[in-house]
């Protein structure tokens, strides 16, 4: 049974989520002590986390950046505003997923089941330029140096790897990072890019992300590095 943490002050939302993921046979655990909240955030063992970007005494944004420097569990914000601002920021800052409030409780249970779905991942070794690169673990290393990548960073390499040396198009990976074409965000998509170009970077692989302008994206066959 998956384990989703719902880390949201306000207490009647908090018992109409469990409610809701209870009722799709999920675990819950209710983080209900905020004095804390840094400290207790990286204890949890939930296999999932609900956080909410508005708490008391600190930003949920900056919540999860300094989650991320230590942990991957998948992170799904939620939030009350619907600047775009918020939403490329908490996908710069390794967020899985976001979604506004009031939600649909149908599609907050998609995004979840989405998200769980990418996390079952092959456990192959990929290799490639030189680069080992760990699905399942989110890694990717070059035998001295090992970076771990967002689930979103991974699920952008997997794509292109599948096509290494032709174009992939934004909608392509916009499918494929939220699995319904629906509830795509094209500045997110941007974001994501970015990171995963900076961490092929600092690994040595400089430029293996091409950018076609308005046709998509490619990654260059690992002879061509």
């Amino acid at each position: 049974m998956k384990k989703i943490q719902i880390i949201e002050d306000d207490a009647a939302l908090r018992r109409e989520l469990r409610i809701l993921l209870e009722g799709e046979g999920y675990a819950v655990v209710e983080t209900e002590d905020y004095e804390n909240l840094a400290a207790e955030i990286m204890k949890s063992e939930a296999d999932l986390i609900l956080l909410d970007i508005n708490l008391p005494g600190i930003n949920g944004e900056e919540l999860l950046r300094r989650f991320r420097k230590e942990k991957q569990t998948p992170v799904i914000m939620l939030t009350s505003r619907t600047s775009e601002t918020d939403e490329v920021l908490s996908m710069s800052y390794g967020a899985d997923d976001y979604i506004t409030k009031p939600y649909n409780p149908t599609i907050l249970l998609l995004r979840i089941a989405a998200v769980f779905r990418r996390m079952n991942l092959t456990g192959n070794v990929l290799s490639w330029g030189g680069l080992s690169v760990h699905p399942a673990k989110g890694i990717i290393s070059n035998g001295e140096k090992e970076i771990v990548l967002t689930k979103n960073e991974m699920i952008i390499f997997e794509v292109l790897y599948a096509k290494a040396g032709q174009i992939v198009s934004r909608d392509e990976l916009m499918t494929a990072l939220w699995d319904n074409e629906e509830y795509v965000n094209d500045n997110a998509l941007t974001v994501n890019i970015s990171r995963l170009r900076n961490k092929l970077a600092e690994l040595g692989c400089d430029g293996a992300v091409e950018t076609r302008k308005k046709q998509g994206y490619i990654l260059w066959n690992s002879e061509n590095m």
